[in-house]
């Protein structure tokens, strides 16, 4: 029996000769995933014209963006600078757990985007009444506390796999499958877990329901009898339906696969899709297709020009 106390990550890639281009990748995507989600939390606490429940759930979004980018990517900077790409046993367990509450909660938070878009255009006329700022906040309260209690049976689970074949993890962070593939304990209650808690309450169900929410909203949009009206109650839900297709893609990719099927190496990319390319596309696709957070953005840059300008007066 091998008790392992520490594992090695050997990241995104085995060959000395790419630490370097990846590092500079990873960092880059890192930076601006800081940035960018940074700049849409800042806009929706003080503009105005945001503290809307659409952009209090963006807001919620941007920092589970910032928190999971972290979690995932911090060990791949750390690793090229210190030349330390090493983790203990306690703190790969405690990565996991953290790493699994993030990724609930932002589907669970993207399902409550879903249905303040149905709200908004099913039943505009009651929109100020049902999604009203004791409603948004309890939405968001319950999808984090909710994330954190379906991540707890898989994580008690987890603490039960105590020999591995192996203390060099596949991976650039840990993540619970490569662990799960290099444990020598029976993982069979372990995957019954993933595959119930993590692929049917945190995957199937807010899946489910934004599915729903989208249907009645399509139909909605399809009875508008102008161009102009489909047009713009469309582009309203055009942002989040983007950011769901992108997420729910990658995460099938990485997790809803037959345990003997997975290559480790391919994971690894479709995470790092996951983890790094996401975060970043969202506050684009958010900026980029939104005109209230292009205004806002403005509006913030024209205040912040203005003590310049009085002053050169």
């Amino acid at each position: 029996m091998n008790v392992t106390t520490y594992f090695v990550i050997i990241g995104v890639s085995g060959f000395p000769a790419l630490q370097l281009p990846i590092f500079l990748i990873v960092f880059i995507m890192y930076l601006l995933t800081l940035g960018g989600n940074m700049i849409i939390f800042l806009l929706v606490c003080f503009d105005r014209n945001l503290h809307t429940p659409m952009y209090f759930f963006l807001a919620n979004l941007s920092i589970l963006d910032i928190c999971c980018s972290t979690v995932s990517l911090h060990k791949v900077i750390i690793a090229f600078i210190s030349a330390n790409n090493t983790t203990s046993l306690t703190d790969c367990l405690v990565q996991i757990f953290i790493f699994l509450c993030l990724t609930c909660d932002e589907l669970l938070i993207l399902t409550a985007m879903s249905y303040d878009r149905y709200v908004a255009i099913c039943v505009p006329l009651h929109y100020h009444q049902i999604m009203n700022h004791k409603v948004s906040g309890l939405l968001a309260v319950m999808c984090w506390v909710s994330g954190v209690l379906e991540s707890i049976p898989t994580f008690m689970e987890l603490l039960k796999l105590k020999c591995f074949i192996s203390n060099k993890i596949n991976h650039f962070f840990c993540d619970i499958i490569p662990l799960m593939k290099l444990s020598c304990s029976n993982t069979s209650v372990l995957q019954l877990y993933i595959l119930i808690v993590g692929g049917f309450a945190c995957g199937f169900i807010p899946f489910a329901l934004t599915f729903i929410s989208y249907v009645f909203i399509i139909f909605t949009i399809l009875k508008i009898k102008s161009s102009a009206g489909r047009r713009k109650a469309f582009y309203t839900c055009s942002s989040h339906l983007t950011v769901v297709t992108l997420l729910y893609t990658s995460l099938v990719f990485q997790y809803l696969r037959p345990n003997s099927s997975i290559d480790l190496s391919f994971t690894k990319f479709s995470s790092l899709f996951n983890t790094a390319a996401i975060p970043v596309l969202n506050p684009l696709i958010y900026s980029l297709k939104n005109k209230d957070v292009k205004t806002a953005l403005r509006r913030r840059i024209q205040y912040t020009d203005l003590p310049h300008k009085s002053t050169l007066m």
